[in-house]
């Protein structure tokens, strides 16, 4: 995620927020995998599918470590993606991670794991709410 330039990762922040004009601006300027990482994050199953088929397991099972599923997070770790390790304990709240991203001057990443970090929030609000439950 280092080597995105920061308007394209401000226009994966926009398609988390489910801004869908930069969603589809993504796949279609050459982004997909960030399209598909803003719906696997969102809880759509078929974006995370498409991240596993289409060679981008780790940000498939970064939106797994994101909401502390231990075996994402060791799944990260064997294959040395420290910095998506960084990143979702960043996303988990955690000052250490926080504070790496701002000794390293990344301050972008410290933005987005906030976005996730409420969408997270949300989608735990949302699933004791009835009416947004599916069935």
């Amino acid at each position: 995620m280092l080597n995105y330039p920061v308007e394209i990762l401000l226009s994966f922040e926009q398609a988390l927020t489910g801004n869908e004009k930069f969603f589809l601006w993504l796949i279609k300027n050459g982004y997909p995998e960030l399209s598909a990482l803003a719906g696997a994050i969102n809880s759509d199953n078929e974006a995370f599918q498409w991240l596993l088929a289409n060679g981008y397991p780790q940000y498939a099972v970064f939106s797994n470590a994101i909401v502390n599923e231990p075996e994402a997070y060791k799944w990260l770790k064997r294959y040395n993606f420290m910095f998506l390790l960084i990143f979702a304990d960043a996303c988990n709240g955690k000052q250490a991670a926080y504070d790496w991203f701002s000794k390293y001057d990344l301050k972008i990443f410290i933005r987005l794991a906030n976005t996730i970090k409420d969408i997270i929030k949300q989608q735990d609000k949302d699933s004791y709410n009835y009416h947004k439950m599916k069935f």
